[in-house]
């Protein structure tokens, strides 16, 4: 969620991919929809609509990955940051944003590889024949950018979560 005090690109950004996300969750629901009244009350169901689903599944999640980091809203543990001073604390979660800058790093790379083999290989979907490489470029694209929001907290002051910050 944005506060007031959040640059305006940033509050625009979250509004731009929000709404994007919520209108690729609403085309996922009435594809799903429309497959389940064809398939059961038509029988005959939507030629490649669980392999729509599963690849608009997969651009939802990879693209919330870095709406979900920027507003800090992944599931946390805060017992040690409790006992900790405030100048510890935002060390703590500067460091601990630095340490998930890594893993998001290195995912990025071990994914950039798997797309990379998969589109030489020329995977698509069983059904439609949907190439599967571009969304595996968009998986590592997506942790990338997941990977900089990290280090964007990292270096920038106040962007750690405010509640853990200031309780």
């Amino acid at each position: 969620m944005s506060t007031p005090t959040e640059p305006v690109w940033e509050r625009r950004a979250d509004a731009v991919l929000g709404i994007a996300a919520s209108i690729l969750l609403f085309c996922l629901m009435s594809i799903t929809f429309a497959d389940v009244v064809a398939r059961y009350l038509l029988n005959r169901p939507i030629r490649g609509a669980f392999e729509i689903t599963e690849l608009g599944l997969l651009v939802l999640i990879f693209a919330g990955l870095p709406l979900v980091s920027h507003a800090d809203e992944h599931v946390t543990m805060d017992f040690i940051d409790r006992v900790l001073r405030p100048r510890a604390r935002m060390l703590w979660i500067r460091a601990m944003h630095a340490i998930c800058a890594a893993l998001m790093f290195f995912l990025t790379w071990q994914i950039w590889i798997k797309a990379g083999k998969i589109a030489g290989y020329g995977d698509t979907t069983d059904v439609l024949r949907i190439l599967l490489g571009p969304f595996v470029y968009f998986m590592a694209a997506m942790t990338a950018l997941t990977g900089m929001v990290h280090i964007y907290k990292v270096i920038a002051p106040g962007a750690g979560r405010a509640s853990q910050a200031t309780t």
